[in-house]
């Protein structure tokens, strides 16, 4: 093997690992938080139009019962989501507390 092989494919190794090191400190945990918050802002808007779900009664249920087929599966998806979740409060809770 010649030097110029042994110092590309070494070059090769610490490009690798840099891109693992860059995605595991940097990009991975801010893709977590903001598919998090994604997920928050759409439960929001889920108990916002479907709060009789959970018994709360709304007056605009009437209306936003017009988009359930749209929101068909989100909402069996968000639903038991909500039902499985302790609280709201506990959910913010583990953002911050790792």
């Amino acid at each position: 093997m010649t030097l110029a092989a042994r110092i590309e494919s070494f070059r090769e190794l610490v490009e690798e690992w840099l891109r693992g090191l860059y995605h595991g400190m940097i990009s991975h945990p801010a893709y977590e938080k903001i598919e998090q918050q994604a997920e928050d802002d759409e439960d929001a808007f889920m108990l916002a139009c479907f709060p009789d779900a959970f018994g709360i009664p709304s007056p605009i249920s009437y209306y936003t019962a017009e988009l359930l087929p749209y929101l068909e599966d989100e909402f069996e998806a968000w639903e038991r989501r909500m039902w499985d979740r302790g609280s709201l409060l506990e959910r913010k809770g583990h953002q911050y507390h790792f």
